[in-house]
């Protein structure tokens, strides 16, 4: 039975277990299902004085009374000054915000989220903070004392710095709540902290420093020996998958539960749970062709589904034993579908925004999925066997 968001974030709520890691394809809802959630269980009061910077989408970012959550509007909180007059000087502002004065101000966490970020980006790529920690700049060190000048990071490498300081932050607050005494901790604006909500901190990484991440943030949820709960979306099988087999998420006698969030065409959601890997608990590669094919059928297709459809292409080529997804595709037009894949599958030029394809990409998408379906005996044996 299809519910509304709200309705998914009590189901979420009244579950009432210690980690749930929820699967959903991007634009499925979950930046919204972490905002419904936020506001289902720290509602704004206009009565009272908000404590943390509210960014332009009305999103607080950091609510400490009961939550604490990652989505895309907290990089809102962070915006360049790109010093356009002389093109010389880039700096990543910070908004004013408890989120970031608590682990930098208070905490002196600065050298720590310069180590967590160097993990996921380039080992020389080095954060400077200012001294009052109102913007950074970025260099690449060489080694002699000698660095790059002040660079403008890419939009990826952006995301992970951001996720750093999300994370050091994170680290401190479960060091904190760990003692068990409330008088013995160190502060006590956390005692009340009942939930950490977590959406596809994923963005931009490579197969190593993503199987990384998941590692260390489930490492540092298995090191939480307070009551604190944790919901975890992504839209990434992969990160899905180390996060579900580090955190020992299976159906034999444990509390914790997994989940497949569904968007359908009305603007309603499901949210059925599911045990086991990606693969095994709802088919990942099964669902992608599923999806596509009803797109197709109904010619709803958008331009994200040439995302999943190199998703589908490349989970095929591994399977085979290809080197590359692309030798899969026609061979008489191997080149120019692979581009026209790689373009549209890929938000770099303002008009891939526009949702919509043209009709002549539409029917590409049939093209190259009927390819996948009759040439690759795989799927005529697997949809025998359903």
């Amino acid at each position: 039975m299809s519910k509304t968001l709200t309705e998914i974030a009590q189901q979420l709520r009244g579950a009432n277990k210690r980690v749930q890691l929820i699967y959903a394809f991007n634009g499925s809802g979950k930046t919204r299902l972490s905002r419904e959630f936020k506001q289902l269980i720290a509602p704004k009061n206009d009565d009272e004085e908000e404590e943390d910077v509210t960014n332009s989408e009305g999103e607080v970012a950091f609510s400490r009374n009961k939550i604490l959550y990652y989505n895309a509007f907290t990089e809102d909180l962070f915006y360049w000054d790109n010093d356009l007059d002389s093109d010389a000087e880039p700096k990543l502002k910070i908004q004013p915000n408890s989120f970031t004065d608590w682990v930098l101000k208070d905490q002196g966490q600065d050298l720590n989220i310069v180590t967590n970020f160097q993990r996921y980006a380039n080992q020389k790529l080095t954060p400077h903070f200012s001294a009052d920690f109102t913007e950074v700049t970025f260099s690449l060190e060489r080694g002699d004392d000698e660095h790059s000048g002040n660079l403008k990071i890419s939009k990826g490498e952006e995301s992970n710095f951001i996720w750093s300081i999300f994370y050091t932050l994170l680290d401190q607050v479960i060091t904190i709540l760990n003692v068990a005494e409330p008088t013995e901790r160190e502060t006590n604006q956390f005692d009340q902290l009942e939930y950490v909500f977590i959406d596809d901190p994923v963005s931009s990484l490579d197969e190593n420093h993503l199987i990384e991440l998941a590692v260390n943030l489930a490492g540092l949820i298995k090191s939480s020996q307070s009551e604190l709960r944790f919901i975890i979306t992504t839209h990434s099988p992969l990160f899905y998958n180390v996060l579900h087999n580090e955190l020992g998420l299976n159906k034999n006698g444990k509390k914790e539960g997994c989940y497949l969030l569904e968007r359908f065409e009305n603007g309603s959601y499901l949210l059925n749970t599911k045990y086991g890997d990606s693969n095994k608990s709802f088919s990942y590669h099964l669902y992608l062709k599923q999806v596509l094919e009803q797109a197709v059928a109904e010619n709803q297709v958008q331009r994200y589904h040439f995302t999943l459809l190199r998703n589908l292409y490349e989970k095929t080529a591994s399977f085979l034993g290809y080197p590359r997804w692309s030798e899969l595709l026609p061979g008489d037009q191997q080149a120019y579908l692979n581009r026209i894949i790689q373009f549209s599958s890929h938000s770099t030029l303002s008009n891939d925004t526009v949702t919509e394809p043209t009709e002549p990409e539409k029917q590409t998408v049939k093209l190259l999925l009927n390819h996948l379906k009759n040439e690759y005996g795989f799927w005529k044996q697997v949809e025998a066997n359903d």
